[in-house]
This record gives structure tokens, C-alpha cells and sequence, in this order.
């Protein structure tokens, strides 16, 4: 009852969300897709804040970290890639030449900090006086060009509809938060009792049902925004998320842990590559024709895939585990390798001809 209950008030918190985001947008002057990578971004990792601040303070850093990376990973495998899947998505422009870059920078910047074992006070400063910096330019930024958009097309900035109208799109946003923190909570909980009763450590924990239980609320809003057609706010959603689960909720947590927050080994070596090997691996899927196409989001879907069942093969101890290891390393990773830098090269060669052609006329 609680899963059904959970699930029910996760579409109807995202039907919310999306509504009230987009009306806000509308109002305040600035283009879906700054929305999208700030307000919901923020308010649908408001989960991971919550687990990653509840478990350092209570001495469970495992599940903190386990949680950040695993949220990370999932939201652009599984949810970008369910995104996708469900209907292509049109990237922004901006996505390709800032924010996305900016998530691959912070993902190593991340990796570069935890490198002596410790995420601590100083890091988290630095990593949540990097999202203060983020937002600031982005809110500003925001406004300009969309001002500067409605000029060049002739035309005024929308009529104020007055403070009942804001109220309004900010109760829908509220309501639409809360309802997916909820949803979400009732699910994970239930999750990680089962695991924990199946022996399953925390990291491992962390990395898969935490992780995937309080990305719910991404899964709901971006699919949702997928499917209604404001694929500025799915994807600004995703990227936003990942942004501020680096930035801010690492950072907070870093900064609240009284002895930081550890990276054990294992995760140095397998999570963290994952995650910033994720990160990577969408900029070329991005940049081809500013479009993810279903079979790039199906593709996205088989990776995590392989990774869960990593995982889970490693938690288990299953003999199966060294098979499954080398049919990826020797396989699956030198393949996608060799795809995203195909599809890389004909994307940048198809530019280069429309440019000439665009030049000779």
C-alpha cells in the first residue's frame, strides 16, 4: 500500500511541479530552462540533502556518499535515458556550451577532492560556494536573454498578472515538492529495510536503492515535462539536480560531518570513475544535432543496466561476478568507447559541411 500510495503521489507532486515551474517562468521573465536547472533542479534533490545531512550527522557516511554518486549515475543513465526514450529531447544550446561542461568540471572537481580520502570542511566551502556562484550567474544570465530574446522578436515582456498569479504558481510548486518528498520517502524507506534484511552493505545501499528512491521525484518531474513537451525543464531538471548534488548537498555535507565525510577506497576506483565517466559520456550525446534520440536514450538505459548488475553481482559475491567484469571491460566499455567518438566525429564533420556550404552561398 505504501509503494502504491508513494507512486501515486510522485506523478501527482510532478504534475504540480512541472505546471507550477512553467507558470513561473512565464512570470518572472526567465526561460523554462534556467527553471528547470535551478528551482526544480534544487527542489527535486531536496531528498538527497535531507539523506546525505541525516547520515553524516548520525556517523553513516557510507550512505551519504554512496548517495550523491549513486543519484548522480542514475539520474543520467537511467532518468535522462527514460527521458529520452520515451520522446526525444531537444537540448538547448546553453546546455552544450555551459551547463553540461560545468557538471563535468564539478564531477572531477569532486573526484580531485576526495583523492586523499576525506571530503572535509574546507572542500565542502569550496564545493557550496561553487553553487552559490552557479545560481547567481545563471538567475542573471537568465533574465538578460530573455529579454534580449523578446526584443529581437518585437516583442514586450509578458503583463504582470499580479501577486494572486505568482502566489498561485509558487503554492503549485510547493505543493508539488512536498507531495514528491513524501512519495519518495515512503518508498525508499521500505527499500532499504529489505536490503539491509538481505544483508546488502550501506555504500551498496546508497549507491542503488537510496540513490534511485530519492531520485524519484527527477524520475516523476522530468518524464512527466518529457512528456507534456517542456523538455527545456526534463533536462534542465537533470542537469540542475546533478549540479547541486555536487555542489551544495556535498558541500553541506562535508561541511556539517564533524570529521568530514570518507571515501572508502572502493569508491575511488570504481564509483567516482563511473560517475565522472556518466558525466562525460553525455556531452557527445548532447552535442549531436542538440538532440537525444530514443535509441541514445535506450543506450543510456543498457549502461545502468550493466552497472546495477555490478553491483549486485559484487554484494552477492556471485560467481558470475569475474565473467560479467570482463565481458564489460574488454566488451561493453571499449564499444561505447567507440561509439560516442563515431557519433562525436560525424556530428563535427556535419557542421563543418553545413558551415561551408552556409560560407559558399
Amino acid at each position: 500500500m505504501l509503494l502504491v500510495a508513494g507512486a501515486v503521489l510522485l506523478v501527482a507532486g510532478a504534475d504540480l511541479l512541472v505546471r507550477g515551474a512553467s507558470r513561473l517562468a512565464l512570470a518572472i521573465g526567465i526561460p523554462p530552462l534556467v527553471i528547470g536547472l535551478t528551482v526544480v533542479a534544487f527542489g527535486t534533490s531536496a531528498p538527497e540533502l535531507a539523506v546525505v545531512v541525516g547520515a553524516v550527522r548520525s556517523g553513516e557516511a557510507d550512505v551519504a556518499l554512496g548517495n550523491v554518486l549513486g543519484s548522480n549515475i542514475f539520474n543520467l543513465l537511467f532518468i535522462l535515458g527514460l527521458s529520452a526514450a520515451i520522446t526525444p529531447i531537444v537540448v538547448a544550446g546553453q546546455l552544450v556550451r555551459l551547463d553540461v561542461p560545468l557538471m563535468i568540471g564539478a564531477s572531477f572537481l569532486v573526484g580531485g577532492l576526495a583523492l586523499d580520502g576525506t571530503i572535509g570542511r574546507f572542500d565542502g566551502a569550496v564545493l557550496f560556494a561553487g553553487m552559490l556562484a552557479y545560481t547567481g550567474f545563471l538567475i542573471r544570465c537568465g533574465r538578460r536573454r530573455e529579454a534580449s530574446r523578446l526584443a529581437g522578436l518585437g516583442e514586450r515582456p509578458p503583463a504582470d498578472r499580479g501577486v494572486r498569479s505568482h502566489v498561485l504558481s509558487v503554492l503549485l510548486v510547493v505543493a508539488g515538492l512536498v507531495l514528491l518528498v513524501v512519495g519518495a520517502r515512503w518508498l525508499v524507506s521500505g527499500a532499504v529495510t529489505l536490503a539491509q534484511a538481505l544483508g546488502a552493505s550501506n555504500l551498496v545501499i546508497g549507491l542503488t536503492i537510496v540513490a534511485a528512491g530519492t531520485s524519484l521525484p527527477e524520475v516523476a518531474t522530468s518524464v512527466l515535462a518529457s512528456i507534456k513537451g517542456a523538455r527545456d525543464i526534463a533536462i534542465g531538471n537533470i542537469v540542475g539536480s546533478n549540479l547541486f548534488n555536487l555542489l551544495a548537498v556535498m558541500g553541506l555535507g562535508g561541511l556539517v560531518a564533524p570529521a568530514g565525510i570518507a571515501v572508502p577506497p572502493g569508491a575511488l576506483t570504481f564509483d567516482v570513475p563511473i560517475m565522472i565517466a556518466s558525466a562525460v559520456a553525455v556531452l557527445p550525446v548532447v552535442f549531436t544535432g542538440y538532440l537525444i534520440a530514443r535509441w541514445e536514450g535506450l543506450v543510456l538505459l543498457a549502461y545502468y543496466g550493466f552497472y546495477t548488475t555490478y553491483l549486485v553481482l559484487e554484494a552477492a559475491d556471485h560467481p558470475a561476478l569475474s565473467a560479467f567484469t570482463s565481458a564489460m571491460v574488454y566488451f561493453v566499455l571499449p564499444l561505447a568507447a567507440m561509439t560516442l567518438a563515431v557519433v562525436t566525429v560525424r556530428a563535427l564533420r556535419g557542421r563543418q559541411g553545413r558551415r561551408h556550404r552556409t560560407s559558399s552561398d
